[in-house]
């Protein structure tokens, strides 16, 4: 399935072994043999990385998995791009599954847009492509000017509720924030179940309070200001008692969301989704970052299982916590990668698998247990030889 043409080199930028796994398995899934490079930290901590191949010509593949290092991890990958870049590759290709500092995407008061920084950086680099998986807004995209693929872990997700979750059919998709509404009414549609929004949490950063956006400003005396002026004075917001719109009671509650980090909210939520008359929760998130104090904290919570993809690597949390599981989603990033270096067409990639999944489930039920792997040899045929199908 994963024929490549010749050209390609495939590197990890990641100094730490423990963070290239993801890359092994891209590489096997491909068939290549992984580039040979060297990414390390001297003594004064800074970052050094020597290619020890040539790729004059190549397309590079630069697969980086972010670590609790944030910063070391964006230093690997800007110097293993402009390295590409000045040894003449043809086209550098960024695989970057979770994209760092995507949370701060929005002007908060005095801050910054750092997604801006970090994607004009890349863009500096060298980088010529770059693919990544369900970015926390959508619109990042717009910060680069290169091409972006967003791809989409949800079919992945749906996979595993369809297959280990028992008896899904009596589960309701929960959006613990209005903000998340759109993400759940989308994972509901696709399994045909109903949704509920928890509404009235605790205040997050992401609020528009904090978003700069004091407009009109909050002061009585306009006069203040410039005395013709009368301008109203704005009226803070105030959150509503904790409710939840939807029924839950007697039934499985699945959180869905993008990133799983500090898990106060999804815990909070839990609380209260128990309180409402669930009998199991499940969350389930792209990103599973679970950051400091993280998996000790669902252990002892309400969670009963927490599934995230390997976006990013977990499996020393997954010793402190039994209850976080992992999908593996580097079949369809090692489609991307071949579908980009044949030159065939990589966006239709995810649209594809979640049609023929649709259909599977429209037409028969009870084939959900279908692995995805047929669907996904299927997807391939289809976008290669369209026409032969028609």
């Amino acid at each position: 399935m994963n024929v490549t043409k010749g050209g390609l080199a495939l590197f990890s930028a990641n100094s730490s072994a423990a963070y290239t796994e993801l890359a092994r398995k891209i590489t096997e899934r491909l068939g290549v043999e992984p580039g040979k490079v060297q990414v390390y930290q001297e003594a004064n901590r800074e970052t050094r990385v020597q290619i020890q191949e040539s790729v004059r010509g190549k397309d590079v593949f630069i697969i980086q998995s972010v670590s609790k290092d944030v910063n070391t991890t964006i230093m690997e990958l800007l110097i293993m791009i402009y390295a590409s870049k000045t040894s003449c590759a043809k086209n550098i290709i960024g695989v970057v599954p979770y994209f760092p500092y995507s949370k701060q995407c929005k002007m908060r008061k005095r801050g910054s847009i750092v997604s801006k920084l970090l994607a004009s950086m890349m863009c500096k680099a060298g980088l010529t492509h770059l693919i990544t998986m369900d970015l926390h807004q959508k619109e990042i995209q717009g910060f680069f000017n290169i091409p972006v693929d967003n791809l989409r872990a949800s079919p992945f997700l749906l996979q595993y509720i369809q297959e280990e979750v028992p008896d899904y059919r009596n589960a309701v998709i929960v959006a613990k924030s209005p903000a998340s509404a759109k993400r759940a009414q989308s994972f509901a549609e696709r399994l045909r179940l109903g949704i509920a929004v928890i509404h009235g949490e605790v205040q997050d950063a992401e609020s528009d309070l904090v978003d700069g956006r004091h407009s009109p400003p909050t002061v009585k005396n306009a006069a203040a200001i410039h005395p013709s002026l009368e301008i109203p004075m704005s009226i803070p917001k105030e959150k509503p008692p904790i409710t939840v719109v939807g029924d839950v009671g007697g039934r499985i509650a699945i959180i869905v969301d993008d990133i799983i980090d500090d898990v106060d909210s999804f815990i909070a939520a839990a609380d209260t989704l128990k309180e409402r008359g669930a009998y199991k929760i499940y969350v389930m998130a792209t990103h599973g970052l679970l950051s400091s104090d993280a998996p000790k904290l669902i252990e002892e919570s309400a969670i009963d299982e927490v599934v995230v993809t390997n976006t990013i690597p977990h499996e020393i949390q997954k010793l402190q916590c039994h209850k976080i599981k992992t999908v593996d989603i580097s079949m369809i990033l090692s489609e991307a990668i071949r579908r980009i270096h044949n030159e065939q067409l990589a966006g239709r990639t995810c649209g594809t698998i979640t049609m023929l999944a649709s259909v599977v489930m429209a037409l028969n039920p009870r084939a959900l247990k279908l692995h995805f792997s047929c669907v996904y040899s299927l997807s391939s045929i289809i976008l290669t030889h369209p026409v032969s199908l028609i």
